[in-house]
């Protein structure tokens, strides 16, 4: 068995290629060549913790996986990571299991490229502008993926403790953006062509009214049901929502769920999913007026795809410690 470290990932692969290979991923899983069985979800209410275990299969490159995610939130005043994770990676053909990986890393990586999958075919092609609303671990491969589809001029950063936006900002100094950190969320919103939204929030971080004609969103924060970063108002005047997977959003996604029991918004103004998107089966922007949000709350074949990627070039290039177990 292959180990690998996130360290190792990172010098391996890059957010281009993740973005391909999820494309490709979008498009077996259309074609229903995907095995997706739904994820489980442990809470542990007393450290407001959760475990999720993600299973996939995608027979067509002849390879499962496992991941096996935490995130307990009060980790950082013990000097912990608040996500941690790792992908068992198997071959399809043999059953046997080829590697074990850091998953929080490439958990960031897939998130931030399906994000800028649908970037790609929601935002104005003209955006210069985005708006980073939550500085945490999530948002930094949100920004790189949103820099690698669109040619960005201005970053506009808001976070609630000041002093980690400018931990943020201080990791995209290399890119020739003017970078400005804002101590409001509607201020940064209203700025901004597309809107960034990576919290962990139970309650709406900016208001509707806020959102210029023309923005696009990527909510990745928010993966439980009472979990809420946009407000109904957001979805209202969304002419277009898209989400990784509808039965995804219908049994997790706050930001709909909340919404839909207060019968202010209804599923079935759901534009689609990312893989229509992605395959042209689903119409992405049509003008630069319209408003459009992307919800993602994350699904196995997603991590399946780039920890698959990351195991080939690894064996290709040496990276890695061989074990036997």
């Amino acid at each position: 068995m292959l180990l690998l470290s996130e360290k190792e990932i990172k010098s391996i692969y890059t957010m281009e290629s993740a973005i391909k290979d999820l494309e490709k991923a979008l498009v077996h899983n259309q074609e229903g060549k995907i095995q997706n069985p739904h994820r489980t979800v442990l809470d542990f209410p007393e450290k407001q913790a959760s475990a999720l275990y993600m299973p996939s299969a995608l027979p067509p490159i002849g390879k499962t996986a496992v991941k096996v995610v935490t995130i307990f939130p009060e980790n950082p005043a013990i000097g912990k990571k608040t996500t941690q994770g790792v992908i068992l990676l198997s071959d399809t053909e043999t059953g046997e299991h080829l590697a074990c990986m850091n998953a929080s890393y490439l958990t960031r990586l897939r998130t931030g490229a399906v994000s800028g999958i649908a970037t790609n075919h929601l935002a104005k092609k003209t955006a210069r502008t985005v708006a980073v609303i939550g500085c945490g671990a999530m948002a930094e491969e949100q920004l790189q993926a949103v820099l690698e589809v669109r040619e960005i001029d201005e970053i506009c950063l808001y976070n609630r403790t000041a002093a980690k936006a400018h931990e943020f900002a201080d990791k995209f100094k290399e890119f020739n953006c003017a970078v400005t950190i804002l101590e409001n969320a509607d201020e940064a919103v209203s700025r901004a062509e597309i809107v960034i939204c990576s919290t962990r929030s139970e309650k709406p971080v900016f208001s509707g009214k806020a959102l210029q004609q023309g923005t696009h969103i990527n909510g990745v924060g928010s993966y439980l049901p009472h979990m809420q970063e946009v407000d109904a108002e957001t979805l209202l005047r969304s002419s277009k929502i898209v989400v990784d997977t509808i039965e995804g959003a219908k049994d997790e996604a706050g930001d709909f769920i909340v919404p839909a029991a207060e019968g202010i918004w209804s599923f079935s103004d759901l534009h689609g999913e990312i893989g229509q998107l992605s395959s042209g089966m689903i119409a992405g922007r049509e003008n630069d007026e319209e408003i459009t949000f992307f919800k993602s709350v994350g699904i196995a074949y997603f991590d399946l795809a780039v920890a698959a990627a990351v195991y080939e070039k690894a064996i290709l290039e040496g990276v890695g410690t061989k074990v036997d177990l």
